[in-house]
């Protein structure tokens, strides 16, 4: 696995899982202590991070990534752990991780410890007042689990995209990532390219309900690991997914290799058979050199595999 893809944004699944385990660690606990490790993940000056200690935690909540604790008064510490960003649950009072700590909120019942292994700090704390202070961070992706079907048909025909960009466009739907899209859209048996508004009505119904049994599946999977303590290896890279993470390895509905595409940061993980109805889809690194010669099929790929060895 290439390296840049080793750490990923957490996604609806494991957030939930977060929030889960922190109301039942936190609800009702005074806040001991807030220990700031690092000077960058702070970004906002009022509240200081100390006028909440002393204050009892009075509810923990998702916003599409981000992890909501609120406290007494009607004041929020919002978490987003972008990439490499993590929560560990500790004993009370531990010692911060050195160059890997951000945060430490101390608690009677424990220590929770926010790290981030990464050399570029994107993860942020931001500490806000009042419940319009923390609409802010809304970004106003659609709940598919609360979403009617013509809800999720509407905002998804909404504007032009393809079906992989519309599922992870934050504004358009809650939560959804790059690893998890890849597993919604193969249980949907759908093109991560496929255009949004050229989907069909059966289409639609497919991936609403994809997105739910998916997420929902993930949800299930994380809550039985994590049991009664609190989730310590977080990554969309998991051995019983389909296709995400999975180039290369057979579908496990069809046996057929696992084909990817690389653009940006990110790729898309698909299968031909299940999917593309046998077709390749055009790397675009790769489809600006090959232009006319980029392989079609799996059979023309393999035939190019042969004739190169």
């Amino acid at each position: 696995m290439c390296a840049r893809y080793a750490r990923v944004v957490p996604e609806l699944p494991d957030v939930t899982v977060y929030v889960e385990r922190l109301r039942a660690k936190t609800i009702g606990q005074p806040i001991e202590g807030i220990r700031i490790a690092s000077p960058f993940v702070l970004r906002t000056v009022a509240p200081a991070p100390k006028e909440l200690v002393g204050a009892k935690v009075v509810g923990v909540a998702r916003m599409g990534k981000r992890i909501v604790i609120e406290v007494d008064g009607a004041r929020f510490v919002v978490i987003h752990l972008m990439i490499a960003g993590r929560l560990r649950w500790k004993a009370r009072g531990a010692k911060l991780p050195g160059k890997l700590a951000l945060a430490a909120f101390d608690f009677p019942t424990g220590t929770l410890v926010f790290t981030e292994a990464a050399k570029k700090k994107r993860a942020s704390l931001h500490v806000v007042a009042g419940r319009a202070a923390l609409d802010e961070f809304d970004r106003g992706g659609l709940d598919v689990f609360a979403a009617t079907a013509p809800q999720f048909a509407e905002r998804l025909r909404g504007e032009r995209h393809t079906i992989k960009r519309a599922l992870t466009d934050p504004t358009l739907f809650d939560g959804i990532g790059n690893a998890y899209s890849d597993e919604i859209l193969h249980a949907a048996k759908l093109s991560p390219f496929r255009t949004t508004q050229a989907m069909t009505d059966d289409e639609i119904a497919a991936l609403h309900a994809a997105c739910k049994a998916t997420l929902q599946k993930w949800i299930d999977i994380t809550r039985a690991e994590v049991g009664d303590g609190f989730p310590d290896k977080v990554t969309a890279f998991r051995p019983e997914m389909a296709v995400h993470g999975k180039y290369g390895q057979p579908c496990p509905r069809c046996g057929t290799k696992v084909q990817r595409i690389v653009y940006a940061d990110n790729e898309a993980n698909y299968c031909p058979t299940c999917q593309t109805d046998g077709r390749l889809l055009a790397d675009r690194s790769l489809s600006r050199l090959l232009k006319d010669d980029w392989p079609r099929t799996l059979e023309e790929l393999e035939e190019r595999k042969r004739t190169r060895v």
